[in-house]
């Protein structure tokens, strides 16, 4: 277990065969830490290497054989050395190249000690970001705001991965079953109880993260502020239910809509009803409109607003201030926005890391910052810290 509020932070990081890098030994001084250079110069590849030291796939999703470098021997690894606490912690990850007839393997190492899986992180390590894929969030598919919000629970809970996987392993066995009219009532029945027990785990912790998040947001709301508040609620049929029931009677009562409603999940070819088709609805605080119909802009404000009490919120929950990685981050924002942000940021305590193609939007970064340059394979500091 953490214990007190401590703020790790990267102070070296190596790159091993790791997408665009044959090899990166950089050292890192400063709490805020700027990567500037063009477009496919590999400034996000690094923040996706950082984002690895979490459970789940980066802030790509993208899969582990894809990181390795092409041309190169056809594994990766990742290290980096943090400042904690009292000592240094060395935490270390990769793909191991495989045999013939075999599938490479992911490593991870804690202290240089083998470990099981990004969870062995959990003690020394919080990760958050924000990249531009989120942009569309409010007006996309409610997929992607469920995937948004199981980040967020993710980085306070490390074991809701492995709730998520379990669902929709459960779901995909009930589809199968579904489909094939002879299978067993009784396999049916053991798997729609599995489905209930990890539905009903999914949504308490969904439902929990979001009103956690909503109590600080309603706390601290600034209506001044540059980068409004949110208003949100998570939207589902367990989520109702878990507002007033014991999670052991939403579980029975999940449990029933799945047997009741086998015939029309059939005909679907999917199960209608669950945490999987919940929905997170987000209103523009000061203005009182749903996000998706706020400008564009006022939409990329919202999302950082979001992503900054996300930070404070993981830091009060678990006792570290987390790394924050935002890539593109002040690309669309104007002078005031992104003073206000550079300003919250420093104020969060977190080491944050961030991405553009424009140096002088960094110019106004405080002294004790530091920026690299970013060119294919290359990084190097143009900006001493003070």
């Amino acid at each position: 277990m953490t214990t007190g509020n401590t703020g790790a932070g990267v102070r070296r990081l190596i790159l091993s065969d790791f997408r665009s890098y044959p090899g990166l030994d950089l050292a890192v001084g400063g709490r805020l830490v700027a990567l500037v250079g063009e477009n496919g110069a590999g400034k996000t590849n690094i923040l996706e290497a950082l984002s690895l030291f979490t459970p789940g796939r980066g802030l790509r999703r993208a899969d582990l054989g894809d990181m390795a470098r092409e041309g190169g021997p056809g594994g990766f690894a990742v290290s980096l050395t943090l400042q904690g606490e009292f000592d240094d912690v060395r935490l270390g990850t990769g793909l191991e190249p495989a045999a013939p007839g075999e599938n490479p393997q992911r490593r991870f190492r804690l202290d240089g000690e083998p470990a099981g899986s990004p969870a062995a992180f959990a003690d020394h390590l919080r990760v958050v970001w924000l990249t531009p894929a989120f942009d569309g969030l409010f007006s996309g598919p409610a997929g992607d705001r469920r995937r948004f919000l199981d980040r967020l629970v993710l980085a306070v809970d490390p074991e809701h991965g492995a709730r998520v996987n379990a669902l929709e392993r459960a779901l995909r066995s009930r589809n199968r079953l579904l489909e094939d009219e002879r299978s067993d009532p009784a396999w049916l029945d053991a798997v729609e109880r599995e489905a209930a027990e990890t539905g009903t785990a999914v949504a308490a912790a969904r439902l929990e993260t979001a009103g956690r998040l909503a109590a600080l947001i309603a706390a601290a709301r600034d209506d001044a502020s540059p980068f409004p508040w949110a208003d949100m609620v998570l939207e589902g049929v367990l989520e109702a239910e878990l507002a007033t029931r014991p999670a052991v009677d939403v579980e029975d009562f999940y449990r029933g809509l799945l047997r009741e409603n086998r015939g029309r999940d059939r005909a679907a070819g999917r199960t209608l009803i669950g945490p999987q088709a919940s929905d997170l609805v987000v209103r523009h605080g000061p203005k009182g409109v749903p996000a998706e119909r706020a400008s564009t802009g006022e939409q990329k404000a919202l999302l950082i607003g979001l992503v900054l009490a996300h930070a404070k919120l993981v830091a009060a929950m678990s006792g570290l201030k987390p790394l924050v990685l935002l890539d593109e981050i002040a690309a669309h924002l104007d002078p005031r926005r992104r003073a206000a942000l550079f300003a919250d940021l420093a104020a969060l305590g977190s080491q944050v890391w961030m991405t553009g193609a424009d140096r002088a939007a960094f110019l106004d970064l405080p002294p004790e910052s530091e920026v690299f340059e970013v060119t294919p394979g290359r990084v190097s500091a143009i900006l001493p810290s003070t």
